[in-house]
């Protein structure tokens, strides 16, 4: 009896010890990705390069392209993402939005099924919030002519108020309405009352749990909560007219998605699964034999380092599978 109870305290010890781990680990790598110096090195050295090529299709757009070719073979969907945040001068945010241009034609000339994913901050936002939304617009405007599309993605919450304010005034413009989404975090507080707006709108939503470091004054901070949260935003996405993309790579996410799908009758072409590419490409595989639609995120380009970190601090497993790679290879 003694020793049963032991086992259980250990346990329990032990899964207490991997729950205060996991917060300190997020931290950490969160605050590295914001370390200049470190990022520097990174970018410029093949191993960082080679550390990177799990979770960047590669620092071109021609690298993109194969990827998604590749993924696109397999069954599922690309949405394109051009790595790099916080430009400080016009004639950046012009080269950055000049990629997404390139992109479209392309993806149109190709026949790709793909889309683009676009960072207000990379198009000058906190420079120039009006540039950021001149651009943006013009990005819309090219996605709605060659019938593509443009997500809009999510960063800290302080740019929140502000990036859905400026998607919302792009999908009211008739010329622009349908072709521009956004992307909602579910461990903010604030993330249902947006959702509801949002849909109020015909706004087309990703919903992820979430990857910057916010304090608990506007964020859940247990991950039970934002599991919790997601669930409930989830169902409010499948319950709505229009189509949404569920961003998890969690199978208790995905379970409870599918399973409420199922009970209200909801068919699997009315939403999508959307995954970060170089993670749980197993489950990406099985949901679309299950016949559920998914598209793979696909990022690239030589500022891949601020990405490749959060990815590490969402799941610091991932540390391990990658250096058990690295020095495999």
């Amino acid at each position: 009896m003694c020793d049963t109870k032991r086992s259980a305290m250990t346990r329990q010890s032990s899964a207490q010890r991997k729950g205060l781990r996991m917060p300190v680990l997020r931290s950490a790598f969160i605050a590295l990705s914001r370390n200049r110096s470190l990022r520097r090195f990174c970018e410029q050295s093949k191993i960082g390069s080679r550390l990177s090529s799990r979770f960047i299709a590669g620092t071109e757009i021609l690298d993109a392209l194969r990827v998604a070719e590749s993924v696109n073979r397999q069954g599922m969907s690309v949405t394109l993402d051009s790595l790099g945040e916080s430009v400080t001068s016009d004639l950046e945010a012009h080269r950055a939005a000049e990629i997404y241009h390139q992109l479209l034609d392309t993806i149109h000339a190709r026949k790709l099924d793909a889309n683009i994913s676009v960072k207000l901050t990379q198009m000058g936002l906190e420079h120039s919030p009006q540039l950021a939304e001149k651009i943006a617009l013009s990005l819309a405007q090219h996605a709605r002519s060659t019938a593509n599309f443009v997500r809009i993605d999510m960063e800290d919450s302080n740019l929140t108020q502000i990036t859905l304010d400026i998607v919302r005034r792009l999908n009211a413009r008739p010329e622009t309405k349908g072709a521009i989404g956004v992307v909602i975090q579910a461990y903010l507080y604030r993330s249902q009352a947006d959702i509801e707006q949002l849909l109020a709108d015909g706004i087309r939503i990703r919903l992820c749990k979430g990857a910057y470091k916010e304090p608990p004054e506007v964020a859940f901070p247990r991950k039970s909560q934002v599991d919790e949260n997601f669930v409930l935003l989830s169902k409010l996405l499948l319950d709505s007219s229009v189509f949404h993309g569920i961003a998890t790579h969690d199978e208790a996410m995905v379970a409870a998605a599918k399973a409420y799908a199922k009970e209200q009758g909801i068919a699997p072409s009315h939403f999508e699964f959307q995954m970060l590419y170089g993670v749980r490409r197993d489950l990406q595989r099985q949901l679309v034999k299950d016949g559920f639609r998914v598209r793979v995120y696909v990022p690239f380009g030589h500022e891949w380092y601020p990405y490749f970190m959060r990815r590490l601090a969402e799941r610091p497993a991932n540390v391990i599978f990658l250096l058990k790679n690295f020095f495999r290879a």
